[in-house]
């Protein structure tokens, strides 16, 4: 008789204590990240996909690793790619689009270093651009520029570039006037210039305010200085006070009379309180022979001008100020002043920006244009 069988019972399944060894890591999914991560990310590439590929070959173990080095290798070798093409864009590109580095003649000079009374050029003869690189150089020798002033502005925080051109622009007129001060003396070409300091290089703590007159239009030789240790007592006086009236009517407000009204009568107060001063030195040297005649004239030309700023300095319409402006300026001649600096032993040419008043036009300073240099 035979004996059936044993009932079928399945054998457990292996556990780990059951197989003899444990699958390897494979290598090159190990590699695979550090490799794309830190050394040459195209091979870390080869690395994950090689990894994976012997993985499902021979149940190595690592496939989560060589999974993330090959993700990780992908991008670095992307990101790569870009960084390397805008590299080689910026190379090809910087002959065509940079600027040719220029010299100038004489000795290259922080802006910093250079003083009142120095000559110098700048590259290209190029007075516009901003904090440009300066050569100083004898003033008996071709150059473009002259410094009236070289100031350091206070500390503190940036005023803002409207504020710190508005300051800029009564700094160097006066500045201009005290350097050479019979201002008919200076050049059809010659400009006023100043350079100030950026709102970064200001954060950088530069505070240098550059004062200039420029000759860059015409080749010009020698100094345009004529300041008070230049002149006669009496003609130092006389140019402060001309100065002066000239720098109170170059202080017309920008807006239109009928926008700021108020503005426009201050600015009137002020051009009258100036013309006083210059009433009372006429006034005073009538009694010189050489002086008497030109001076009386003179005289009754600047007080028919007060009356006309005092009623525009108390208008109440802006045609009003218009009408009494326009009186006002008409009051005074062009010849006549001419008269009178002859006298004085000053210069007689008529400047182009006073020129207009000849012909009844309001000859207005600003005319004799700053310009800026700055940011």
């Amino acid at each position: 008789m035979s004996t059936p069988p044993p009932p079928y019972r399945p054998l457990p399944p292996a556990t780990r204590a059951d197989t003899d060894t444990e699958p390897a890591l494979n290598g090159l999914a190990l590699a695979s990240l550090p490799v794309g991560l830190l050394c040459l990310p195209p091979l870390g590439v080869v690395f994950g996909i090689v990894a994976l590929v012997r993985i499902a070959r021979t149940g190595e173990r690592g496939k989560a690793l060589a999974i993330t080095g090959l993700a990780v290798s992908l991008a670095m070798t992307a990101a790569l790619v870009l960084v390397t093409a805008r590299a080689a864009d910026g190379l090809f590109d910087r002959p065509q689009t940079a600027p040719r580095y220029e010299e100038a003649e004489g000795e290259l000079t922080p802006m910093d270093e250079m003083r009142r009374g120095d000559c110098f050029n700048v590259p290209g003869g190029d007075l516009l651009a901003e904090r440009p690189f300066i050569y100083r150089i004898a003033c008996a020798e071709p150059h473009e520029g002259e410094v009236t002033s070289s100031t350091r502005l206070a500390h503190g925080a940036f005023p803002g570039t409207s504020e710190l051109r508005r300051f800029a622009v009564d700094a160097c007129w006066k500045a201009q006037d005290a350097y050479a001060m019979d201002t008919w003396a200076l050049p059809s070409y010659a400009e006023t210039f100043y350079f100030v300091p950026s709102p970064e290089s200001w954060s950088g703590g530069d505070r240098r305010l550059l004062c200039v007159i420029g000759t860059a239009e015409q080749e010009h030789r020698g100094s345009l200085r004529k300041d008070a240790t230049m002149l006669t007592p009496q003609q130092v006086a006389f140019l402060r006070v001309m100065n002066g009236a000239d720098l109170a009517l170059g202080g017309q407000p920008d807006e239109e009379i009928d926008e700021e009204l108020p503005r426009y009568r201050e600015w009137a107060g002020a051009v009258d309180r100036s013309l006083g001063v210059e009433a009372g030195l006429l006034d005073g040297v009538r009694e010189r022979p050489e002086l008497a005649g030109p001076a009386g004239v003179q005289l009754k030309e600047v007080e028919a001008a007060r009356t006309g700023w005092q009623r525009a300095a108390r208008a109440e319409k802006p045609a009003e100020f218009q009408t009494a402006w326009d009186e006002a300026s008409a009051a005074l001649s062009v010849e006549t002043e001419k008269a009178l600096r002859g006298a004085y032993g000053l210069a007689t040419t008529v400047p182009e920006w006073l020129a207009g008043q000849s012909d009844g036009s309001d000859g207005d300073p600003e005319d004799s244009a700053v310009e800026d240099s700055a940011a």
